[in-house]
């Protein structure tokens, strides 16, 4: 049994130069109906206020965590959460105050003197993935965000004992 026919190519009349079918503008939305999705993610997702609560979330989490919490400096944990808010919006479009307070990022070298194994990258993860949420961004945004955390702690992973 098969189905109905489709009609393959351009409708008639529809085809440029040579039969070629015209390029067509392309507008993405960060959400159904939403607004196109342009300029920074720091600025569409509403800037360091955001990512302010980002990551004072992932810190809620991150205390209660027996896995990763010890790697984390409790004595400055206002220190730790300066910096993850400052490099995150730094790196998403705000401005250079992570860089111009401490340098290049050189997160591989700064993560170095921790043992990260997998199962730490999961726990971090985990609590990362709970703060994203907590934002309640629009889709698009929150899948661009999303897919950097995740491919940033897997390279940040450096122990597999």
């Amino acid at each position: 049994m098969t189905g109905p026919s489709l009609p393959i190519g351009p409708p008639a009349g529809d085809a440029g130069v040579g039969g070629a079918v015209p390029a067509q503008p392309v507008t993405l939305r960060v959400g159904l109906g939403g607004a196109a999705a342009s300029g920074s993610l720091f600025d569409r997702i509403g800037g360091a206020p955001t990512f302010d609560r980002l990551v004072r979330r992932f810190y809620e989490g991150v205390q209660q965590d027996e896995v990763i919490w010890p790697m984390y400096p409790a004595e400055d944990l206002e220190g730790a959460i300066w910096r993850l808010s400052q490099f995150l919006q730094q790196y998403w479009g705000g401005p250079s105050t992570y860089s111009e307070h401490r340098g290049h990022p050189r997160l591989r070298m700064r993560h170095n003197p921790f043992r990260i194994t997998p199962e730490a990258r999961e726990h971090w993860l985990q609590h990362m993935h709970d703060a994203v949420e907590s934002l309640d961004l629009a889709p698009l945004d929150e899948a661009e965000l999303w897919g950097y955390l995740d491919r940033a702690a897997h390279a940040m992973t450096n122990s597999f004992d």
